[in-house]
């Protein structure tokens, strides 16, 4: 065998893996920022329902004292969301007791006949439940994504060039026992 054969060879071979090294990294780049862009849209979908709360706290507000604790309660359940810092668990969190809150105030709202005729009650409603929507299909995206880019770098070849270039699992945004329950309003102690 000729020595420019085999240097010619050796060259092809690392050329080859230089081009699968290049390939695997900029898919692993591409399913990283797919993971990013669909937090962003679940980001907007939760400013968006943050943004309707403080209407939706006016419209509500006087109709009992039991609306008045709940109400503070989503106020503070707002801030804690608003204060998140994008970081999954911590929004996952507080959207989880965000809607746990919102579910009660709108089941507590079947009691007042008045309120629930309201025109801009019924349209923060249909808003924040179509919001609500939004949210739970921007879940599911950021969940797709997160379920192939963890298992992109966790298989094989591509762990090795993960685990080289710090590529790290994403964390699902996950429900809790508590929001996966039924929610219970509790007609009783409105007075």
């Amino acid at each position: 065998m000729d020595l420019t054969f085999l240097v010619t060879v050796l060259i092809g071979i690392i050329i080859v893996l230089f081009i699968i090294i290049i390939v695997i990294y900029n898919g692993l780049i591409s399913m990283r920022n797919a993971v990013k862009n669909s937090w962003h849209g679940i980001d907007i979908q939760l400013k968006r329902r943050k943004d309707l709360i403080p209407n939706l706290v006016e419209t509500v507000k006087g109709y009992s004292k039991y609306e008045k604790n709940l109400l503070e309660e989503i106020t503070k359940i707002r801030t804690a969301l608003i204060n998140s810092d994008q970081n999954v668990k911590k929004s996952a969190a507080a959207d989880e007791l965000l809607s746990q809150n919102l579910k009660s105030l709108f089941a507590v709202a079947e009691n007042y006949p008045k309120l629930k005729a309201n025109e801009n009650f019924l349209k923060l409603q249909y808003e924040l439940t179509n919001t609500e929507d939004e949210i739970s299909a921007a879940r599911r995206i950021y969940n797709n994504n997160v379920r192939d880019y963890n298992i992109a770098i966790e298989s094989f070849p591509k762990n090795i060039l993960a685990s080289i270039f710090g590529f790290l699992k994403e964390d699902y945004f996950t429900a809790t026992k508590e929001e996966r329950e039924n929610v219970k309003a509790d007609f009783q102690n409105l007075n």
